[in-house]
């Protein structure tokens, strides 16, 4: 009977490959007979073979579908630490960064906006007059008072104090401004004769003389001929026509507007431009005065001058400085303007050759003042004395600056330089001189008050320029 052997796989882990079929078993024993037998019995199931060898690990199957993940297993335990390697070179240190730019520094806020003045308020109703209260009963008598102690005077004489020490020299006076050169006057007329020299000494004696050879005795002459009179000399040359010279004075005329003012009559106009009040740098101002020359430029700008340090570099621009110009009478714009909007509040002047020297003359009075005997008169105004903003300065009242033709609260514009804008804010004052009643010049301290609109020319002085004749 043969038997057949079996093999089992045994899944160990991930399904293995199938493993190697097992060998066929040896035939069984026979028994030589002649007599052939019955065919034997089935024989029974062969026993499980040997389990066969582990077959070599497949490859990992596809993976599982989302909803049939299995759980994560937990983390294996920390491997032994691994031999400290070789210390590594040192690397190549970076390049140095580049430095950053410097920062611009902010400009300076400008000022708020003046505001609009507000509307005055409706008048209150006065009421009615309230009823005239009863006198009140008399008061009571008041006790007499008691008898005042009288001392005898006595003479009480301090003692004397101490000598005060002597003062300190006072500073020296500021020099005073260059007067206006005189104008050089005409021609005088040709002089008297002088009174004749006295006679000079008489001179030293001459050597005498070589004597002469006598001469032969000449025959005597005939009497001569008294001559006749020459005949008169001819007539000179004309002299040369006389003209004028000039003596270098100047004046400057402010419009307040934005029309070139004219020059007075019989005067040459030598250039026109814009009028300069003062400039402001650095928080610090320098002011032009108005009867100059100087605060006539012949070209306007926001910002007409640049800044220059001790490394010989200059800046243009580039903070926030200001000029300021005396203005028109244009209305007050609600935002600073720009560009060609800014020529109609820029007043314009005019710089004149005059004869002689200009002055100004100031009433302290709403009336107009004279001019001094042999003078004339120029232009009529009113007194103008400094301004701040807030930075500032003034007018000398002798110059004729200080008598501007049209009076206004807010006479000046503020241009700023680094924006190239214009106008007017609500730290800006003007100031000027005021009237003064001659009977109350000591006899009362001024009373404040509160001047509005339409009252403004009530208490401003007025002013006269004027020039003398010639």
């Amino acid at each position: 009977m043969q038997s057949l052997g079996m093999f089992v796989y045994v899944i160990v882990g991930l399904p293995g490959s199938p493993g190697f079929t097992g060998g066929r078993g040896p035939p069984g024993i026979s028994v030589p007979s002649k007599v052939p037998g019955k065919p034997g019995d089935t024989g029974r199931p062969g026993e499980d073979g040997l389990p066969g060898f582990r077959g070599p690990s497949g490859p990992p199957g596809p993976p599982g579908p989302a909803f049939n993940q299995g759980d994560r297993g937990n983390p294996g335990p920390i491997g032994p630490s691994g031999f400290p390697g070789p210390k590594g070179n040192a690397g190549i240190p970076g390049l140095s960064g580049e430095f950053g730019a410097s920062g611009f520094k902010g400009f300076r806020g400008d000022p708020g906006f003046m505001g609009m003045p507000g509307k005055d308020g409706p008048q209150g109703d006065p009421g009615f007059p309230g009823p005239k209260g009863k006198a009140g009963p008399p008061g009571f008598p008041g006790l007499q008072g008691a008898p005042g102690l009288t001392q005898p005077p006595k003479d009480i004489r301090a003692p004397p104090g101490t000598i005060g020490l002597p003062g300190n020299n006072g500073n020296p006076g500021l020099n005073g401004d260059p007067g206006f050169q005189g104008q050089r006057g005409p021609q005088g007329p040709k002089g008297k004769a002088g009174i004749p020299g006295q006679a000079g000494n008489n001179g030293l004696p001459g050597p005498s003389g070589v004597v002469g050879d006598p001469g032969s005795p000449g025959t005597p002459g005939l009497p001569g001929f008294e001559g006749r009179p020459g005949n008169p000399g001819l007539a000179g040359l004309p002299g040369m026509a006389g003209r004028s010279i000039g003596v270098g004075y100047t004046l400057v005329k402010h419009s307040q507007s934005d029309q070139i003012p004219p020059c007075p009559v019989g005067m040459n106009k030598l250039w026109e431009g814009y009028s300069l009040l003062y400039v402001e740098g650095q928080e610090k101002s320098h002011n032009q005065d108005l009867g100059f020359a100087g605060s006539c430029l012949a070209r306007f700008s926001t910002m007409p001058f640049i800044y220059c340090n001790i490394n010989e570099v200059c800046y243009y621009a580039s903070r926030n400085d200001k000029s300021y110009w005396l203005s028109t009478t244009a209305p007050i714009p609600m935002m600073p303007v720009s560009s060609y909007q800014i020529a109609q509040y820029i007043s314009r002047c005019s710089v004149c050759e005059a004869p002689s020297q200009a002055v100004a003359v100031h009433s302290q009075d709403i009336t107009i003042p004279q001019c001094p005997e042999g003078w004339r008169s120029l232009w009529i105004g009113y007194s103008f004395l400094m301004h701040t903003a807030p930075e500032g300065g003034g007018q000398s009242l002798v110059s004729p600056g200080s008598c501007l033709e049209d009076f206004r609260a807010t006479p000046f514009i503020e241009c700023n330089g680094a924006r190239g804008t214009c106008h007017y804010f609500s730290n800006k004052y003007s100031f000027w001189l005021t009237t003064v009643e001659a009977t109350n010049q000591f006899a009362d301290s001024p009373v404040s008050e509160t001047l509005k609109a339409g009252q403004l020319r009530t208490r401003v002085g007025r002013c006269q320029v004027c020039m003398k004749n010639l």
